[in-house]
């Protein structure tokens, strides 16, 4: 039977998609923080990056985060690593964002790329979970992001640049929430691209096919196997000033993904939900 949990979520997402809130979160049991909280777990962050244990522990979750992707490779499929050839210094990265471990295949295509790290910019509630997961989320190269206006036009921006100044990928989620197993991409927010405009780097353009293979995990969902489509690199326009930059960007990268989505599926992008926009729901409604 498939969990209570994952059929939670499932009709949250039907919900948020008959309301046209695509960018909403659906998760269940995520932790909430109020104005405070939120606050002190930010600068709790920016304290410890500064501090020795800080670096120890980042060591430590990189190296679990590059075990997962391991494993995660010997299943992966990755097509169009030559639309990044051209790439050499630091980018922005988007995809669509439907598991917590998804990003593995974008670690992988930043490996064959020839870059040591991929960074990824992560909801504020995030770094105050808890368990094994929680210490990967504040050690493994995340950089928060949150609603504090003050926070993100001083410490994200300090933060973010730093990394992309020693020529990493940065991982942004234009899509924001996390949909469990959901195929479609979601019409994007500008932030990513905001960033890509203002420090000037590219955007790797990134859609995530879900296909369903046989068998049916312990939550009840139905196997599945992922193919990242790396689509063709978005450069910013040094004529136009950043809010043009970032408008165009993003409405060339939803294209692409559209695109990306009508091609793999052989089918149009439309937002009527059916069962099938949840990669493993039918296996699992027929056990």
């Amino acid at each position: 039977m498939i969990s209570p949990d994952r059929l939670a979520v499932i009709a949250n997402i039907q919900e948020k998609v008959a309301s046209g809130a695509f960018n909403d979160k659906v998760e269940t049991g995520d932790p909430t923080l109020d104005e405070e909280g939120v606050r002190k777990a930010l600068y709790r962050v920016v304290k410890e990056r500064d501090g020795i244990p800080y670096g120890i522990k980042h060591f430590i979750a990189r190296r679990i985060a590059d075990m997962i992707t391991f494993r995660l490779a010997k299943s992966a499929e990755i097509k169009g690593l030559e639309n990044i050839k051209d790439v050499k210094g630091a980018a922005i990265v988007t995809s669509n964002h439907f598991a917590p471990f998804e990003n593995g295949m974008l670690r992988i295509m930043t490996s064959k790329n020839g870059k040591g790290h991929l960074w990824a910019v992560s909801q504020d509630t995030n770094f105050v979970m808890k368990g094994w997961r929680g210490f990967l989320l504040r050690y493994a190269g995340l950089i928060p992001v949150t609603q504090d206006k003050g926070f993100m036009a001083t410490f994200f921006e300090q933060m973010l640049g730093e990394q992309l100044d020693k020529g990493h990928y940065v991982l942004i989620y234009p899509e924001q929430e996390m949909w469990f197993n959901y195929r479609k991409p979601r019409p994007p927010k500008r932030g990513a691209y905001h960033y890509a405009a203002k420090f000037g780097v590219p955007v790797i353009s990134c859609f995530v096919e879900i296909d369903d293979v046989p068998g049916v995990g312990p939550d009840g969902i139905g196997n599945t196997r992922w193919i990242l489509h790396i689509l063709p690199t978005i450069w910013p326009d040094p004529r136009k000033s950043v809010r043009e930059n970032s408008i165009t960007m993003m409405e060339k990268d939803y294209a692409q993904k559209r695109e990306a989505y009508e091609k793999a599926y052989g089918k149009p992008l439309d937002y009527t939900f059916e069962n099938w926009d949840i990669a493993g729901y039918e296996q699992g409604l027929q056990v």
